[in-house]
Parts: C-alpha cells; structure tokens; sequence
C-alpha cells in the first residue's frame, strides 16, 4: 500500500470513527461517510471492502486510543492501590474524554451491534475482557506483592469494578446527569479504600 492510499485509509478511519460511534452501524449511510469525508463512494470502497470493515476498523480507531489510556493510568508510578485510584480518577472525567468520540466506545457500539453485527459486538466482548484482564492483573500483582488484600479472586473483583463503571457511563448517557458517574466514582473510591488496603 502507497503511502498515499495509507493516509487516505487512516483519514476516513479518524473522521467516520465518531459517526458510527454516535449513529451506529445501521444509523451511518454510506452518505454520511462520503458527506463527512468528502470522498466517493469508490474511493471509500477502495480502501475498504465493505461498510463492516469500515465499521470494525473505526471501533478499533477508537478501542486503540481508549486503551492506550487505560493502560498509562494502570502503569502510573506507586503501589497497585495507587495504579487502581489513577484508572478510577480516570474515569470521574470519562464522559469528557468520549465526546470527540461521539460517547463511550464500548457502550454505544456494544449495545447498537448486539442484534446486526456479530463482528463488532464480539470486538467489543474483547474489548470490555481486555480491560478486566488489566485491572485483575495489577490486583493480582498487588495481592502477590502483599500491598492489598481482597475478598474475591482479582478477575472477579476487577470485572465488579469495571461493571460499577459502566453503569455509570451508561445512566450518566442516559439521564444526561454526570452525576450518575461522579457519585459513583466517589463510592468506588471509598469501596477500594475499605475494601482492598491492606
């Protein structure tokens, strides 16, 4: 692949990433891709095979970035305690990270493919085991190292956790009340806190 035909791939990938995110698979029409791009239809269909790759391929845009994120506040300096707070921290400003995503990721995308798009819902399933996986494992090395103590096996505690979470975003998105998420962010804080420190 040219490096021209790279760019253009990776330009249509960043500027229809939040369209399908906000609209969903079936809500985006190959006109509002060739509207927002300012492209043919031939030249999006040159660079990708379909609109299900091209789908897959902006969930992943915005998976890599969300990811990337998550694992800098899991490798912050300090004790598994500390790196558990950093990701919790994160996630008090999450509503605000996803707006140039047109909201969570992992929620939009997650709920809109369950029912028209297998490959997307299970990107997603990935996703969503990913992040358990960090959290369990940085709990899993605080537990080894003796710095906190918990009263489950750690994927357990990290998929309660990573749960809290998103049910926080998902009633935040819902209601319109970030409330929803500081609140329980600030419960979380205070379960980890009474919870986990040894």
């Amino acid at each position: 692949m040219s490096k021209k035909a790279e760019r253009t791939t990776a330009y249509i990938i960043e500027t229809v990433a939040p369209i399908f995110n906000k609209f969903g698979y079936v809500g985006t029409s190959m006109s509002d891709i060739t509207e927002a791009t300012g492209l043919t239809k031939g030249a999006i269909y040159g660079n990708f095979e379909n609109k299900e790759a091209l789908a897959l391929s902006a969930f992943q845009y915005n998976q890599k970035q969300l990811l990337a994120v998550v694992d800098e506040k899991l490798n912050v300096e300090g004790d598994s305690l500390d790196k558990i707070f950093s990701l919790i921290r994160f996630y008090r400003q999450y509503d605000v990270f996803t707006l140039p995503f047109g909201g969570c990721p992992i929620l939009n995308v997650g709920v809109d493919a369950q029912n028209n798009n297998r490959l997307l819902a299970a990107a997603v399933k990935e996703t969503i085991n990913e992040i358990e996986g960090k959290i369990a494992l940085v709990l899993e090395n605080g537990v080894k190292a003796n710095e906190i103590r918990i009263p489950v096996p750690p994927l357990q505690f990290a998929k309660q956790l990573f749960t809290m979470l998103q049910g926080a975003i998902s009633m935040a998105t819902m209601t319109r009340d970030r409330k929803y998420l500081v609140n329980t962010i600030a419960y979380l804080e205070h379960l980890v806190q009474k919870e986990i420190k040894n």
